[in-house]
């Protein structure tokens, strides 16, 4: 492939298929299927459990952290999440959910990196059973402010400022059910016993 066909090509992998593997280029579309679904479903395990410790941890709210006593998984983490999918597919733009899901993916990587660094000078006395050095940390963040960066100055659209405020609102749940816990909020919290039925969930059992 010269470069003109290499940038002009929709998908580089399959414009490769064509002329390298026939007649066998259907091998790389049904690959990539494959690729798709077992990143899918990776994403389905650990976002459903990363909100599920969030609300174990208290950093969400209480609900999320349940367990279901049938299948022994955090069902209102997994459907919290699903909502969010609805959310995110509602533009039915394929283009446009990449973009939305890499902005606000990279986002958090570049904070998370952020906040390791700023709690490994200012938290010394944590336990750290896993440290990881700071370099890559840096080069993380580094990264990260490339990856979102980069598209917003190269060409700048609207859907970039709609993610940001996506992304905030979630302050207007966090600030009274969780920083503040004002005393509406708790008693709305408190009240969940009939979702708590409903989907069959109980809270985890403490390990300490």
């Amino acid at each position: 492939m010269t470069a003109t066909e290499l940038l002009q090509s929709p998908a580089v992998a399959v414009t490769f298929g064509d002329r390298v593997l026939y007649p066998l280029s259907w091998v790389v579309p049904v690959f990539v299927v494959f690729s798709t679904f077992g990143a899918a479903n990776g994403s389905c395990f650990t976002a459903g459990r990363l909100t599920y410790v969030a609300g174990r941890e208290g950093h969400m709210v209480k609900i999320l952290s349940y367990i279901s006593l049938k299948r022994y998984t955090p069902s209102p983490a997994l459907i919290f999440n699903g909502i969010l999918a609805v959310f995110y597919i509602i533009p039915a733009d394929i283009n446009t959910l990449i973009n939305y899901f890499s902005f606000t993916q990279w986002s958090f990587y570049g904070l998370t990196a952020l906040a390791l660094i700023v709690m490994r000078f200012t938290r010394k006395e944590l336990k750290r059973p896993v440290k990881c050095p700071i370099p890559i940390a840096v080069l993380v963040m580094i990264v990260s402010c490339y990856l979102v960066l980069a598209p917003i100055i190269d060409k700048p659209e609207l859907e970039y400022l709609y993610c940001t405020i996506f992304i905030l609102s979630g302050l207007l749940l966090y600030f009274p059910f969780v920083h503040r816990r004002f005393s509406w909020t708790r008693r709305v919290e408190a009240n969940h016993h009939a979702l708590q039925l409903l989907m069959e969930v109980v809270p985890p059992e403490k390990n300490e």
